[in-house]
């Protein structure tokens, strides 16, 4: 075994080889089904030595969020956090570098899927999928339908040109869109080139956009990006999709929006109190729902866990990881 060890928090589905693996070669520790406070025991006592923590989505139902006071019971050996998931806002990012631990995430892994989700979204906000098969369902057949409208022609703003939202853009072209984005920093010409897509402020996005999709990573900066202002100003009628994280838009503000008709139709994946739904949303006819399944296929889980191990197995042997996250990235 080699010095350190590491402690999984949450479940390792679908990489069963690569746990083997890590296993073979360092002492792994797995979380039990433990309370806050009883882990926070175990840190002082039976994890002493441990050099880099998984953090898996599950682990939170039992100790809860990588939060400031869970990353300071942490043993005074962890140097590593290396988070089984793109987003990484459960992860106490300003509390990890006062304690001198850097964080990875799974970016690149999640891209196609969460693409995916984020397009069918758009079909069916455009053409009135969920309406339809509720009237079919309740068998009105589709009388009283709201006529849909095409995408191709159409133009999509991405917020957020990273990864997903490349793969978005890419997927968009075959509907024949005019693809506009907004990013933290502008791409080089060649990547717009690449993906037909026009650089632009964030108003002239929220202004001349018929459908913005949000995949942007929740931070300070990016907490209720959409707002009362944005929409107030938005392209009358315009619809939106988020497959990012749910506080990256207020949800009562769009839910005004829906009503008032400034919002023409919506499709979410995720929630600003995820379980839970804005009421205004899960009653309203032009809103598409789905629960968080932006990465929830198998092909994707597993690429997912297979970088987190990577990266595990990087900060252990080298003291470096693949995939910091972007604050991150400066040291290595």
């Amino acid at each position: 075994m080699s010095k350190g060890s590491v402690l999984v928090a949450g479940f390792i589905r679908f990489a069963q080889k690569e746990l083997t693996d890590l296993s073979n070669r360092y002492e792994v520790h797995h979380v039990p089904a433990i309370t806050r406070s009883e882990f926070f025991e175990l840190c002082k006592t039976q994890y002493q030595g441990v050099k880099t923590v998984v953090r898996e989505s599950t682990s939170a139902a039992n100790i809860g969020h990588f939060d400031e006071e869970l990353i300071n019971a942490l043993p005074e050996s962890v140097k590593f956090i290396c988070s089984n998931a793109a987003g990484y806002d459960k992860v106490d990012v300003e509390a990890a570098a006062k304690r001198g631990i850097y964080i990875s995430n799974t970016p690149g892994a999640v891209d196609s899927a969460t693409a995916d989700i984020a397009i069918i979204l758009m079909l069916n906000a455009l053409r009135n999928i969920t309406q339809s098969e509720k009237s079919l369902r309740e068998g009105n057949w589709k009388n009283g339908i709201e006529m849909g409208t095409n995408p191709d022609g159409k133009k999509l703003g991405i917020l957020g040109m990273g990864g997903i939202g490349k793969a978005i853009a890419k997927r968009a072209r075959a509907f024949d869109m005019e693809i506009q984005y907004h990013n933290r920093s502008r791409l080089p010409t060649e990547v717009e080139e690449q993906y037909n897509a026009t650089y632009v402020d964030f108003e002239t996005l929220l202004k001349t956009s018929d459908i913005i999709s949000v995949s942007v990573p929740l931070s300070k900066e990016t907490t209720h990006l959409l707002g009362k202002r944005e929409f107030s100003i938005c392209r009358h009628g315009m619809i939106v999709v988020n497959t990012s994280r749910g506080k990256v838009i207020d949800e009562a503000a769009l839910v005004n929006a829906l009503e008032s008709g400034r919002v023409a139709a919506v499709g979410l994946d995720v929630y600003e109190e995820e379980p839970k739904v804005h009421p205004g949303l899960l009653q309203h006819p032009r809103a598409t729902l789905l629960p968080h399944i932006g990465t929830n296929t198998f092909e994707t889980e597993l690429m997912m866990e297979q970088l987190t191990l990577k990266n595990v197995e990087t900060a252990m042997e080298s003291n470096t990881l693949l995939t910091p996250i972007p604050e991150h990235k400066q040291y290595f």
